[in-house]
């Protein structure tokens, strides 16, 4: 093996390593998507505003004019039941539970929901409840 394969082969190593295995994300966007409807069915707001994007929980605070955990008061987002599927695609994923969609992204702090209370419309993007910019 030549000094380029080496490197290569190290280089990917590190990658890997570093961005942990697809099913150590998956597990981790899925954790955050759970935590985010647990949050969710209990009304414990300060925790969803935790799950969320920073952007997107600058957006709920800038829309409702207050901040984030009383602004989440008044939305009326889905119940979305058990996480049935989870898509990750790098620093991406997409949470399809029972009765919504969730969005997030991966952050130094960890994974994070970008959008919540998304619909499917076809062949147009989902049409999201809460959204960051």
């Amino acid at each position: 093996m030549g000094p380029a394969a080496a490197l290569t082969g190290l280089l990917l190593a590190v990658t890997t390593t570093a961005c942990g295995s697809l099913d150590e994300r998956r597990d981790d966007a899925r954790a955050a998507a759970v935590r985010f409807e647990q949050a969710l069915r209990g009304g414990r707001t300060a925790v969803l505003c935790a799950v969320l994007a920073p952007g997107t929980r600058e957006e709920v605070e800038q829309s409702a004019e207050e901040p984030c955990d009383r602004a989440v008061e008044g939305d009326r987002l889905p119940a979305g039941g058990t996480v049935r599927h989870m898509d990750v695609y790098g620093d991406q994923a997409r949470a399809v539970l029972e009765h919504d969609t969730l969005f997030l992204a991966h952050f130094d702090a960890g994974w994070k929901v970008t959008a919540a209370g998304c619909e499917p419309r076809g062949e147009q993007p989902y049409q999201c409840e809460i959204k960051g910019r």
